[in-house]
């Protein structure tokens, strides 16, 4: 599975799960290594990631993934994802990015590959994408993880955001101040 591979290339962090989700796929929920930490020691371990998708969820076949979607704090991190990630999404998938610093929605293509933007100052990304869907608790009802990101990539099929399309260059002075607020204990 593509998803046990990034797991063993260090592609995955603070993971919370990867769980079967169906037949020949799985589900992931947890962080998507966008840059990697250089080597810390020479044991060859790495130090924290540099950059990452947080709150990802993401549901993977053995070769491609079907469905993303997560956090970004910088509209200009994306670049790390159309270049790492584009040869490992499948052709009909149209990721989604919650990004703290957007101004606005829009779909953005770049390196083969077009996703879906939207600002997202505060929130959780699995409670704004099962927003966005029209999805509700009961939907989820006797789920396993794995299956309950089975079921949003099944409402996914049918949503079209409408987004505007615009260029990478112009998606980038699409940007606010915005920064997310850290809470808890410190």
């Amino acid at each position: 599975m593509l998803l046990n591979t990034y797991e063993q290339n260090g592609r995955l962090f603070n993971m919370n799960f990867i769980e079967e989700a169906g037949t020949g796929v799985s589900g992931y929920r947890g962080e998507l290594v966008l840059v990697q930490g250089e080597v810390g020691d020479s044991a060859g371990r790495r130090k924290p990631p540099v950059s990452v998708i947080e709150q990802a969820v993401i549901l993977a076949d053995a070769e491609k993934i079907k469905m993303l979607s997560g956090l970004l704090h910088d509209l200009a991190e994306l670049e790390h994802f159309f270049s790492g990630y584009a040869a490992d999404l499948a052709t009909d998938a149209t990721p989604i990015f919650f990004v703290v610093n957007a101004a606005k929605e829009m779909k953005i293509s770049a390196n083969g590959v077009t996703v879906d933007v939207i600002p997202l100052p505060e929130g959780l990304v699995w409670a704004e994408l099962s927003d966005l869907l029209g999805l509700e608790k009961s939907d989820f009802k006797g789920q396993s993880s794995g299956e309950k990101i089975a079921t949003v990539y099944d409402s996914l099929k049918s949503y079209h955001s409408g987004f505007s399309e615009v260029s990478w260059a112009d998606a980038l002075t699409c940007v606010t101040n915005a920064k997310r607020e850290t809470r808890g204990a410190l």
